[in-house]
């Protein structure tokens, strides 16, 4: 399975980061320890929203749809928050 997901950090501007992954729990845990992607390394990030899929090729498609979309990453922003 493979997950997208969304992280949230707070500070003065509450800023997300969507991306995807098969070992959810371990992605988050290296976005945390600074080894995760470059905009989130020094940031304490939470997860606040998933999807699983059942291949690679969707999860990548939902990823970019999520980033691409600002109103849909928004209402989930809103949503979860």
């Amino acid at each position: 399975m493979y997950y997208v997901y969304m992280l949230k950090c707070n500070g003065v501007k509450t800023i997300t980061y969507v991306g995807y992954t098969k070992n959810i729990k371990k992605r988050i845990e290296l976005h945390n320890s600074g080894k995760g992607a470059n905009f989130t390394r020094g940031r304490e990030w939470e997860l606040i929203y998933k999807e699983k899929f059942k291949s690679n090729k969707e999860a990548i498609s939902r990823e970019y749809y999520i980033k691409s979309n600002k109103t849909l990453r928004t209402k989930i922003k809103i949503k979860y928050l």
